[in-house]
């Protein structure tokens, strides 16, 4: 079983803000950008979408799945996570010690009253154990880097805060295969 990830394209706000769940638009259109991405998947010979794509409700990704495939299946468990106060501000306008003290515990504390790192994992691993865990045709998903970085980190085995630090372009691909019940990383950020 294959397991495609694709981080959402650009999207048109200022760099430096942040916008976890903050519904966002696109930068560019999205049939030309779905058409960008058809091309590289074909040039990389990722596995065939059989089942339609599966998708945060955020315009960001939906939008795109919806280019992708008619038969998008939208999952909220899919979603950013939510910086609560946080969202939709400049990160320096956010108060210092608000931000050290969410670095100081990344998976626990929560100082801007959304999500803790570790309540954003559980959802993010409940959405895969229910949809990917039995199947064995490939399932592919537009989602966000967040997303990404965790379902790469449970399926490494690897501590999540790691993977946090791992680079995921706008738009990248992300792919994993399963063999005989081992999670094998595929391609990183292509």
């Amino acid at each position: 079983m294959d397991l495609v990830l694709i981080r959402h394209p650009e999207v048109a706000i200022d760099a430096g803000v942040c916008y976890g769940q903050t519904d966002v638009p696109l930068k560019r259109d999205v049939h030309e950008l779905a058409r960008e991405l058809i091309a590289r998947m074909q040039a990389l010979n990722v596995p065939a979408c059989v089942d339609g794509w599966h998708t945060s409700p955020l315009q960001r990704c939906a939008l795109l799945a919806k280019a992708l495939a008619t038969d998008a299946h939208i999952d909220a468990r899919l979603s950013e996570m939510h910086f609560g106060a946080w969202e939709d501000r400049a990160w320096d306008t956010i108060d210092r010690a608000s931000i050290d003290e969410w670095a100081a515990d990344v998976t626990h504390a929560r100082p801007h009253g959304g999500e803790s790192f570790a309540q954003f994992s559980r959802r993010v691993i409940e959405w895969f154990d229910e949809t990917c865990a039995k199947r064995d045709e490939a399932v592919h998903v537009v989602a966000h880097a967040g997303v990404v970085r965790v379902l790469a980190a449970h399926l490494l085995g690897v501590e999540r805060e790691t993977a946090l630090q791992w680079p995921l372009d706008f738009g990248a691909i992300a792919g994993f295969r399963r063999v005989r019940d081992e999670w094998l990383l595929v391609r990183w950020n292509a």
